[in-house]
């Protein structure tokens, strides 16, 4: 987890701003994350944020795979969720980070690619799926967070991977409490609409 958090501490958001000239934390949510930069510096910027934040979670479960190679599983998937915790609590910045969907959906991909590609389908589709269907990005975000650790059980992964994963996602909840109170509220932001 420590290579992990060493990993996830590269805030794609943060880079990408500051290629932009603004500091991400400043502008819209605050938020370093996919979002943010999306609705703040467009379309370009967003990708690099969310193919980066991806490929950290990814990179660091391989990292970790390498170096343990008798438990290259479990070793991999804690090098992810230290990705996650990086990412969402950067030191260098106050641990003020992003909300850690994008890294999940790393090491998802890190998991399925390297066990069972079944394990990807449910969680895109039914992620994905949710966040175009209602326009609510917190919503695809907080159902893929769901979705990861039961597809996961469901799917035969050992105890302790599930464990992680479940952990994962209560992590994603935690961070979006802000984004639940304003669903609940009806004053969410949908996606493709200016920020109230």
């Amino acid at each position: 987890m420590i290579i992990g958090y060493c990993v996830g501490c590269i805030e794609t958001a943060y880079v990408v701003g500051k290629l932009w000239k603004v500091d991400l934390r400043k502008h819209g949510s605050g938020n370093l994350g996919t979002t943010n930069a999306l609705r703040v510096l467009g379309k370009k910027a967003g990708a690099m944020v969310f193919i980066g934040d991806i490929l950290k979670s990814v990179i660091a479960f391989l990292i970790c795979r390498a170096v343990f190679q008798e438990n290259w599983l479990i070793a991999g998937v804690y090098g992810s969720a230290g990705a996650i915790l990086g990412h969402n609590y950067p030191f260098y910045l106050n641990f003020k980070g992003g909300k850690g969907i994008a890294v999940m959906i790393g090491m998802t991909a890190a998991m399925a690619f390297s066990t069972d590609i079944r394990l990807a389908l449910p969680t895109a589709i039914i992620g994905f799926g949710l966040a175009f269907a209602t326009r609510y990005v917190s919503v695809g975000s907080l159902a893929f967070a769901v979705t990861l650790p039961v597809s996961a059980y469901l799917l035969g992964f050992e105890q302790e991977v599930v464990l992680v994963t479940v952990c994962a996602g209560l992590l994603a909840f935690w961070r979006h409490r802000k984004n639940i109170r304003n669903l609940l509220n009806g004053t969410e932001n949908r996606f493709g609409s200016k920020k109230k």
